[in-house]
């Protein structure tokens, strides 16, 4: 990628990073009593982040290497997913930045096509998971519920429902993108919408042959690497359960729970219903106040107080932050074509 198009990345990021600090509607007092009580367990929470971001980085070099050699070194593909979804989370419908910027630099080691289905099909796999991670949950609250432990009205049916349908449908899309691709229809999808219409159908025009060869390559995934696609998703999946440790670590500093399994289950629960609620406002930056009211409403219907909620989603802001600052940095460092 060419040193200006990266600075144009990084500048967008910087942009709205800043944007959000100051719409950070948190006192610095009130920012530092947090920080001072999470103590040692902030250092654990930003830690095992690390630990997240290689098991995403084994997940996207085994799809690499699921369409052939993989020339890239682990130590970047690491450094392009954590710069991946820093600008992801700084850009509003999150795939508009770190997406792009993966292609451009993944292109010289394996070439555009297979680039760009490779990340293409770990954006997919990243997703699938979320279905299936927030569909466990369905499951899990039910049986916490019949055995008492958490409350089951109708306004949590209705939203048990809710969620049941939309991730059984998602996972349903999923499933017949795996097996046909989803590019072609993507773009023919685009070509109706005002505004794209003349841009889809042209671009549809110009790269047919380039679109069909990368949906065949996301066919093949599944059809044909069905090892690689089981252990990707693998890792993906266990990625988002193992992410409930971050909440687990919180819940501990207010003794919430047993101190053990059942705080991780509530954990878990936290971080799936919110991370569908921020999902569903994908198109603000960093998931602006779409977190924290995920957070409000999912520690609630736990049975704990606001001031939890308010904390767990502070702290989450803070790794969410200092992990953004690090991709960005990272963008300035280990950027010349490097062999294997």
């Amino acid at each position: 990628m060419k040193s200006t198009t990266r600075n144009i990345f990084f500048a967008f990021g910087l942009i709205a990073v800043i944007v959000m600090l100051f719409t950070f509607k948190v006192s610095f007092a009130q920012l530092w009593a947090d920080i001072c009580h999470a103590g040692y367990w902030l250092f654990a929470i930003l830690g095992l982040w690390i630990f997240l971001y290689i098991m995403n980085a084994c997940t996207w070099r085994i799809i690499i290497k699921g369409s052939g050699d993989c020339p890239i070194p682990f130590w970047k593909i690491l450094k392009l997913t954590i710069t991946g979804f820093a600008l992801n989370y700084a850009t509003p419908a999150g795939l508009m930045g770190g997406e792009p910027y993966k292609i451009m630099e993944l292109k010289p080691y394996i070439g555009t096509q297979r680039a760009t289905s490779s990340v293409l099909l770990f954006a997919m796999m990243h997703i699938f998971a979320h279905f299936w991670f927030w569909t466990s949950s369905i499951v899990v609250y039910i049986v916490l519920a019949l055995f008492g432990l958490l409350p089951l009205g109708a306004g949590m049916i209705a939203v048990l429902l809710f969620m049941l349908c939309f991730c059984g449908g998602g996972i349903y899309l999923f499933i017949r993108g795996y097996k046909n691709g989803m590019v072609v229809k993507l773009i023919r999808f685009l070509s109706h919408i005002p505004g794209l219409k003349k841009w889809a159908r042209s671009f549809a025009e110009s790269h047919k042959e380039d679109l069909q060869k990368i949906d065949h390559q996301i066919s093949e995934l599944q059809s044909q690497n069905q090892r690689s696609f089981y252990a990707s998703f693998a890792l993906e999946y266990v990625g988002r359960v193992l992410q409930s440790l971050e909440i687990y670590f919180m819940l501990l500093l207010f003794d919430v729970g047993t101190g053990g399994g059942l705080s991780f289950v509530y954990a878990f629960l936290i971080l799936s219903f919110t991370s569908l609620f921020a999902n569903l406002l994908f198109f603000l930056p960093l998931q602006l106040g779409g977190r924290e009211g995920g957070f409000a409403m999912s520690v609630a219907q736990i049975g704990m107080t606001a001031d939890i909620g308010m904390f767990i989603s502070i702290i989450c802001r803070v790794r969410e932050l200092f992990w953004t600052a690090v991709g960005l940095l990272l963008m300035k460092v280990g950027n010349g074509r490097v062999k294997s």
